[in-house]
């Protein structure tokens, strides 16, 4: 079954009279429980399709769906709201609120879009903390953590209120090769538990060779597909 289906989609950005494509012409599908990679060199659109299938911004022209919704015509509140009821995102650049705790961090998905029990929530923020190592850390801010564990706690929050799709731009980036080996298998334990669909940006030969299906893009085409 399609999760997420695209038909001719383009993105064009304007600065004054000059357009820039940064998406031509992109069809494809991607289905219930898959785990996908996009990849390419930087510039190549990866990024930018991750940001139309995550409704963080709308196509310029073609059609969208994602779960049988048409994206495009979202509009900013409902987009937030279709987000948060079914997405879960890992970005490069972590994105954790500065004032908040690890703990508070990945918690704050379940205090936005679940209406759960305080320990039910409890219990789910120190199951996906400790599974990504950061239980011992689960008090400390962003600001007293390293990157790598900083993109620990983004990941655990990606997962923690069990997302239909999650969206990840270099999640393995800020990890070491053990770190990132034991995320990549978390995000396949929850695929295979919770019928999760991940879709990757990615440059990571881990998750390239861990991903069911590779879409290369270039020059914001869609030039190749591999299929594990």
């Amino acid at each position: 079954m399609s999760l997420i289906e695209a038909s001719a989609v383009s993105k064009i950005y304007r600065s004054g009279d000059v357009e820039f494509y940064a998406l031509r012409d992109i069809s494809l599908t991607i289905d219930v429980r898959e785990f996908v990679a996009f990849v390419g060199p930087s510039g190549s659109g990866k990024s930018t399709l991750l940001n139309l299938i995550g409704c963080l911004d709308h196509p310029s022209s073609g059609r969208l769906t994602v779960m049988g919704t048409d994206v495009a015509a979202l509009d900013r509140k409902a987009s937030a709201h279709f987000r948060g009821e079914n997405l879960g995102f890992v970005f490069q650049e972590f994105n954790l609120v500065p004032v908040l705790s690890a703990y508070e961090n990945v918690e704050y998905p379940l205090l936005m879009v679940r209406g759960w029990a305080p320990e039910k929530r409890h219990a789910q923020v120190m199951k996906l903390l400790d599974a990504v190592g950061m239980a011992a850390q689960a008090h400390k801010r962003p600001d007293q953590l390293s990157g790598g564990q900083k993109q620990r706690v983004a990941v655990a929050r990606a997962l923690v209120s069990e997302p239909k799709l999650v969206l990840a731009d270099e999640p393995t980036a800020n990890l070491d090769h053990e770190t990132a080996h034991k995320v990549i298998a978390l995000m396949k334990q929850m695929r295979d538990d919770y019928g999760t669909t991940f879709v990757f940006s990615t440059h990571d030969p881990k998750i390239m060779q861990a991903a069911e299906r590779t879409l290369m893009l270039e020059d914001g085409r869609l030039v190749k597909e591999v299929q594990a």
